[in-house]
């Protein structure tokens, strides 16, 4: 059974979404209630899988990926399973959703330029059994970084 969620809980999930790094006595502050109160509401968030985790959010140019694209796919319907487990194998892949409409899947892959982005595209995801065609778009400035 899906998690009910009040308001209370609502605010919570917008604070650690914009500062994931907050204390349970800064939450409770923003959010105007008492800590014991945050901190429970905090750990059922956790327990029911509402938070599913933590993570830090990084520039990827600062780390050398200067080169990003969304590269849509179409694949076999039935190789939906086994071609996820390749493409988390791919440490340039950074995101992946399967997609309804004219692709079936769309991935955001980071690379260290032009070159490596081309080697994932064209040795790597076009040699997947099951891949039939990729459709790579460019991203020129990313507004999240």
């Amino acid at each position: 059974m899906d998690a009910e969620l009040d308001e209370i809980d609502r605010r919570i999930l917008r604070e650690l979404e914009a500062d994931g790094r907050l204390s349970g006595r800064a939450l409770a502050e923003r959010v105007t209630i008492s800590r014991a109160n945050a901190y429970a509401r905090f750990e059922r968030l956790v327990a029911d899988g509402v938070i599913t985790g933590f993570t830090a959010r990084v520039d990827p140019v600062k780390v050398g990926l200067t080169t990003s694209a969304y590269v849509a796919m179409t694949v076999r319907q039935n190789n939906w399973r086994d071609l996820q487990t390749q493409l988390r194998a791919i440490p340039e892949v950074r995101h992946m959703a399967l997609m309804g409409g004219e692709f079936d899947v769309m991935l955001l892959v980071r690379a260290e330029g032009n070159n490596a982005l081309r080697r994932v595209v064209l040795e790597q995801l076009q040699t997947i059994p099951g891949v039939l065609s990729t459709k790579t778009f460019l991203i020129f400035e990313d507004a999240d970084n």
